[in-house]
């Protein structure tokens, strides 16, 4: 593929345990976002947009089957003619609550849907949410991409599967907590180099109890490049990327060529 995609991140605060004034915050940031000129092409928000860490309401707020969620993000992803990598939500399944992106394409069909394989510990995830089964795949503009959830940048493994799938592009969703800014960065680009793939992850900010979130929502390029990053602030993130790049780097420095997986086990 040549040419250039924009990307538009929609780094927002997030308020735990009120799922309507959420949904009211992101349709007011989306319709804000697509009358950019030029209008992106894809469109990305944070994890667990809809109600927030509110673990101990979790099953009383969570998204029925992502029902009201599948339904608002593919009829905005059809009528302006954008992909949407729909941030993460609370999902209500038979067997529990799930942290799970739903992806749209432009005519509004469902093209992935990916829940968070690990669960964060540190703020008892294990205890509320069940975990994914499956990696994240989709694709884009015909080219293969992966999702994953905050954590899961934490283990390499997932995202070099990913792209021995042929994945080009990493989108991660976040709610990715204070002190620890130098741990998202470092990851997220070491992620983009060694996959040699655009890293595009979208964190929260604001205040949630007594966690603050620090935003900096990045893009990455596959040379390990930051091509564009928040502050702390509300905003929207644009950027635009080139995908004939990714194959550039990796005829460059061929990686996948001189593996030897044989070693590694």
């Amino acid at each position: 593929m040549t040419g250039t995609l924009r990307i538009a991140l929609l780094q927002m605060d997030v308020e735990a345990g009120f799922p309507e004034r959420n949904f009211a915050k992101l349709e007011q940031l989306l319709e804000k976002a697509v009358q950019s000129e030029p209008k992106p092409d894809v469109l990305m928000f944070p994890e667990m947009w809809n109600t927030g860490y509110a673990l101990t309401q979790i099953e009383e707020l969570a998204d029925e089957q992502g029902r009201r969620t599948i339904a608002f993000l593919s009829r905005f992803a059809e009528e302006h003619e954008v992909y949407i990598i729909g941030g993460s939500i609370a999902e209500k399944r038979e067997d529990g609550v799930y942290n799970t992106i739903y992806a749209f394409d432009r005519r509004g069909g469902k093209i992935g849907e990916y829940s968070k394989i690990h669960l964060f510990r540190l703020m008892e995830e294990e205890k509320y949410l069940q975990a994914g089964g499956k990696p994240g795949e989709l694709k884009l503009e015909g080219e293969q991409a992966g999702m994953m959830i905050c954590y899961d940048i934490r283990f390499p493994e997932l995202s070099r599967k990913l792209a021995l799938q042929g994945a080009k592009l990493l989108f991660v969703p976040a709610e990715w907590p204070n002190p620890r800014l130098h741990h998202w960065r470092t990851l997220l680009t070491a992620r983009a180099i060694e996959n040699q793939m655009y890293v595009i992850a979208c964190n929260r900010m604001g205040q949630s109890g007594e966690t603050s979130f620090f935003g900096h929502s990045l893009v990455i390029d596959p040379w390990g490049e930051i091509v564009a990053e928040a502050g702390e602030e509300e905003t929207i993130l644009y950027a635009d990327i080139d995908l004939s790049l990714v194959d550039q780097v990796r005829t460059r420095i061929p990686v996948f060529e001189d593996r030897r997986p044989s070693l590694y086990v």
